[in-house]
């Protein structure tokens, strides 16, 4: 996972930095012009088998991958024990600290976004930030269980181009459901037959999870380009 793509300023330098921060880059194999920021969800890290495979699924389709954890997640690691998140107001600043680095070394334009709780999280300062492209895999649209009380108010103002690739089973944000809520006219909703949570299918779709990763990385590098 060497350092590759449109990475401004310094490339040894970027290197050091992801080193030194923990942080994991997949840089895009040719043509690189957009790089997202990739944000895990509640309870997976950023080197879980499906992160990782997303990530080097963006970097063959041409879009650099930066991942990072947020400091529960990274305690997690250190010590081993099982934490719950942390408070929004730290993981939003932690969104902010990653994305200022980030601009500091990387040349061209960035997208910011994630799975699950990491895409929500990102949907909350994507405005503010004024990122170019934000993209949530598996939106928790609501907790499990409770449709009737959707987290979706600041959905219906977000001004930044927004993908949202979800499972049309998903158990924190079905079909049915989102479809009823009133979302920005700048947020597109990517549906996936059958998919889950995680964009897993049922086997009767005739679908399998592959195909529904594949699609997904399809359609978020189309909508990311041209640069």
């Amino acid at each position: 996972m060497g350092v590759a793509g449109d990475v401004g300023i310094d490339g040894d330098q970027w290197a050091q930095c992801v080193q030194q921060r923990g942080w994991l880059w997949n840089g895009a194999v040719q043509g690189a012009g957009w790089t997202l920021i990739l944000a895990h969800g509640a309870g997976a890290p950023m080197d879980s088998q499906w992160m990782a495979e997303m990530a080097e699924r963006l970097a063959v389709r041409g879009v650099n991958v930066l991942r990072f954890e947020f400091p529960y997640m990274a305690q997690r690691r250190r010590d081993g024990g099982k934490r719950p998140p942390n408070p929004q107001p730290v993981l939003l600043e932690c969104w902010r600290e990653v994305v200022g680095e980030v601009r500091r070394h990387v040349a061209g334009p960035i997208a910011i976004g994630g799975k699950s709780m990491g895409g929500r999280m990102a949907s909350l300062l994507a405005d503010e930030l004024g990122v170019d492209a934000l993209v949530c895999l598996g939106y928790p649209f609501y907790a499990a269980g409770k449709p009737e009380k959707p987290r979706v108010a600041h959905l219906a103002h977000v001004k930044t181009p927004t993908l949202i690739v979800q499972g049309e089973r998903d158990a924190l944000g079905n079909r049915e459901a989102v479809e009823a809520y009133t979302l920005s006219p700048a947020i597109e909703v990517h549906w996936l037959v059958a998919g889950d949570h995680d964009l897993k299918p049922l086997k009767a779709s005739g679908f399998s999870h592959a195909q529904h990763l594949e699609a997904a990385a399809d359609r978020i590098v189309s909508g990311l380009k041209p640069a």
